[in-house]
Formats: structure tokens, sequence, C-alpha cells
């Protein structure tokens, strides 16, 4: 699981989403982002990238996952904290779905591998995060994601302006809140917005 470091970061002063949440307005025609909350990891003039952080992936566990990868044996549960066992993965986005990707808190750093994002908010996509989550020596706060949402040079800009997102400020709360299906709600209320307000031919500021 790798992933490509994006370029240098661009400050929000000029318009780059990266470190904010997209929200899905009911206009969104893509059932794969109805209702979805994602927080951008990278934003720039050469397209976007971002994970979905509402959506549960419901036909795999945690300990399959390590199972899968050869971090655990067939009986390997037993050797993990229940915690970490109960471990929920999401459903990034729909491009590579068969590539893992952690967001987590900063108190893990893996050199070369672990990219800071904002507020404390880290992104690592390699197989090591994972055998420090299973030995109980991983982040804080984390969220395991399979695949993740892309977006080509200006495609972005262009759904928005179409009124097909919202965006708003991130906070590590509701990232990492595990209480999914109250994301949505949670983070419009960021915007001061009732999700039942929301209509199909809304506008956006």
């Amino acid at each position: 699981m790798k992933i490509a470091r994006p370029g240098p970061r661009r400050a929000s002063a000029d318009g780059y989403l990266d470190g904010q949440l997209l929200i899905a307005m009911p206009v969104m025609s893509d059932p794969r982002f109805a209702r979805s909350v994602i927080y951008m990891c990278a934003h720039s003039e050469d397209g976007a990238m971002g994970l979905i952080i509402n959506q549960r992936a419901s036909h795999i566990s945690f300990p399959d996952l390590l199972e899968r990868l050869g971090i655990l044996g067939t009986n390997g549960e037993a050797g993990i904290g229940e915690e970490v066992g109960n471990l929920s993965i999401h459903v990034g986005g729909p491009v590579e779905t068969g590539r893992g990707f952690v967001l987590h808190s900063s108190d893990y750093q893996a050199e070369d591998s672990t990219l800071p994002i904002e507020d404390g908010v880290c992104l690592t996509a390699t197989i090591d995060i994972l055998k420090a989550i299973a030995a109980g020596n991983g982040p804080d706060r984390a969220i395991l994601a399979l695949g993740y949402a892309g977006w080509s040079p200006g495609q972005l800009e262009s759904e928005i302006q179409a009124n097909g997102w919202l965006n708003c400020p991130a906070d590590p709360d509701l990232i990492f809140d595990k209480n999914l299906e109250a994301k949505y709600a949670k983070a419009l209320a960021k915007l001061g917005i009732d999700p039942s307000h929301l209509v199909s031919d809304a506008g956006h500021a």
C-alpha cells in the first residue's frame, strides 16, 4: 500500500481545500457519494484526493484484513486487543478499492511515509502502520479506509460550482467520531445548516 506524496501544500487562501471537509449536497447524482463527508488529503492544480469518512465497509473486518495481508495467522484475532479487533474499516472512495489508507492522529509518524495534512491529522498508506495498530503501537486515533475519492484537474472545482459539494473546516473530533451516521449532520452543523432544510435545488454561498 503506497500513496504518491503530493507536491507542496497550497495555502487555503489560494482556494485549495486540503485539510477541509467536503459535504455532499442533495443534488449529488452519484450514489457512491450520497450524504458523504470527505476529508480532503490533497488539493492542487493537479487534482484532488480525499477519503470518505462516514461510510463503513461491511464486507471485511480489521482482523480479516490483517489475516489477508499475512500480519496475523488464521487464529490471530485472539492476539489483538478488543478495541483493535473492533476497529471498523471505511469505504474511502471508488478509486483503487484494493488499497488501504490510514488517516490518523499525529502521535504516529513513519519516516518518508507519513504525510502531515493539517491540525494534527496525518495520512499513512504503508503496511507498517497496520502492523503497529495490530501490536497496540499505532496512533491514538485512526480511520482505516479502502480506496479513495479522486478528481482530475479542475473536476472538483466544476462539481462545487454545480452545487454538488459544500466545504467546511475539519476538526479531529468529527473526523475520528465513531458514530459514522452522525457525521453528515455534524459537518453541516459546522456551517449552521440543518440537513432537513436542504433541498435538491439549494444554492451555496
